[in-house]
């Protein structure tokens, strides 16, 4: 019969953390690290959206023509136009939007939310872990960093259309699930 052993790592000496001033800001660092935060911009001007659209592609082509001849004063000028056109589109898409912010929940929060929302049976027959419908409105409620109430999300869930609710969701859940690493590189 064999016995499990537990192993831990083994931790370094405090003396010596304390002399490599490099771990202890890296430390330190890793304690300030900030919970990861999307955005999710909803613009609902059709005309201030296809105004930026051809802006971009109208800078787009004055930059390649202007690349071609650097030396041509009349492209160079079409391309400072075609750039101030595109930032004025820019500006009129920005005020005309909505920006809403998610924050990642710790993780321990975000699993307590998973635990009192277990699926239905259908839904854990097809697959899924907790249940869409209840947790919903939380996730997007408590990711929040605008004040949206369960009962507003709950709300922009049941009347937006289906295409415009899953992305409230998608990015609700997504943040939740959003990377800052880069694993192997180095």
């Amino acid at each position: 019969m064999t016995t499990a052993r537990k192993t831990t790592a083994p931790k370094p000496p405090a003396a010596a953390v304390a002399a490599d001033a490099h771990w202890a800001a890296t430390r330190e660092r890793l304690r300030n690290r900030t919970r990861p935060i999307v955005r999710l911009t909803i613009c609902d001007d059709r005309d201030a959206k296809q105004a930026l659209a051809e802006a971009k592609f109208n800078e787009q082509r004055a930059k390649d023509n202007a690349e071609r001849d650097p030396s041509n004063k009349v492209e160079q000028a079409v391309l400072r136009a075609a750039t101030d056109e595109f930032a004025q589109a820019q500006t009129a898409v920005d005020e005309a939007s909505i920006v809403l912010r998610f924050q990642a929940l710790d993780r321990k929060t975000y699993k307590e939310l998973l635990a009192v929302h277990p699926p239905t049976e259908d839904q854990a027959e097809d697959g899924y872990a907790f249940n869409l419908d209840t947790l919903g409105p939380v996730i997007v409620a408590a990711s929040s960093l605008d004040g949206i109430t369960e009962e507003d999300a709950a709300g922009y869930l049941d009347d937006w259309s289906q295409a415009e609710a899953e992305a409230l969701l998608n990015t609700a859940f997504g943040v939740q699930r959003e990377e800052r690493m880069d694993l192997g590189k180095g």
